[in-house]
């Protein structure tokens, strides 16, 4: 089963983006050879039935006695090329990728002037990239608020990244663009911000969908939030009315880089969450990175108390 969703990711992935192999040139002495390759390909990784194969011709590799064999996939005006490995006696077929551990982004994620929650000195960073419009996010949020944050305490901190998917949501830029006007004064006020839109999307979005209630929303509820904290309201007023999406965009841009094409998307000191899973398997990754760190997670929360049973029951 691990297979055969590996691969048909990959086949999505090429196939989205619309590869176009070169003409594949076989060798008909080969034919056998590449008979049983096309069958152990497809049973190996559940190949459709309706995707034709094709071998193409073998390459010089880096890998000693092995060569690269081009397997190529298509499926009705689409082609995706796959290179695998074959050992020069033609007895083994090999799957092999190569990943470049000192440049991986996901190591690299930059949180330069976020606003932290929790431990800002933790050994452990969850980085969320955050969509304030969206129903998981707020899901995830509220998993994570205060849940999670009460479990591990001063082990881990929280930094929200922006990724609206503007797209689907439509107020999401500017509700992401306010946050960071607020963050600019008080880190505290942005996450007020960000607990009070997760609560309250709905609120937001209104019933009669109308785009610009929802911007005056956003603006009039990052006012009454300042007023509260007593920020500087000409500077906020300012910043709100400019509405500067770069900070925003840039961090857009880092999620694309990141193949990030959903949220919630969190990683946790580099590995990745996707979607609003259930809490304790969160608390898996957290678990895993803080032993990683040299840190005890905290122990497992107590189980829910059974209701007492009364004598003679069941009987």
């Amino acid at each position: 089963m691990l297979r055969f969703l590996f691969f048909a990711g990959l086949l999505a992935v090429g196939l989205a983006i619309g590869c176009k192999a070169q003409p594949v040139q076989q060798n008909p002495s080969d034919a056998e050879t590449n008979r049983r390759i096309e069958v152990l390909v497809r049973s190996q990784f559940g190949v459709p039935q309706d995707y034709s194969v094709a071998i193409g011709a073998r390459k010089p590799s880096s890998f000693p006695g092995y060569e690269t064999l081009p397997v190529v996939f298509t499926h009705g005006s689409k082609t995706t090329p796959f290179d695998f490995l074959i050992s020069t006696d033609g007895k083994t077929l090999a799957r092999l990728e190569t990943f470049d551990l000192a440049t991986n982004p996901a190591f690299a994620i930059d949180t330069t002037g976020r606003p932290i929650r929790g431990n800002p000195a933790a050994k452990v960073t969850v980085v969320n990239f955050d969509d304030l419009e969206c129903p998981y996010c707020a899901k995830m949020h509220q998993s994570l608020f205060p849940s999670t944050l009460e479990r591990y305490k001063d082990k881990v901190r929280f930094i929200y990244k922006d990724f609206p998917l503007s797209e689907m949501h439509p107020w999401a830029i500017h509700a992401a663009v306010d946050a960071n006007c607020l963050a600019t004064q008080n880190s505290d006020v942005y996450w007020t911000y960000v607990d009070y839109l997760h609560a309250h999307g709905q609120e937001v979005s209104g019933e009669d969908r109308d785009i610009n209630k929802s911007f005056a929303a956003l603006d009039r509820i990052a006012r009454q939030e300042g007023t509260l904290a007593k920020l500087d309201s000409a500077k906020l007023d300012a910043c709100l009315a400019k509405q500067d999406e770069t900070q925003v965009r840039a961090s857009m841009k880092e999620g694309d880089k990141l193949g990030l094409d959903s949220t919630p998307s969190l990683f946790v000191d580099g590995e990745r969450v996707i979607g609003a899973i259930p809490e304790d398997q969160v608390w898996m990754v957290i678990d895993r990175a803080l032993r990683a760190a040299g840190e005890e997670p905290p122990g497992a929360p107590p189980a829910p108390a059974q209701p007492a049973i009364a004598k003679g029951a069941g009987k």
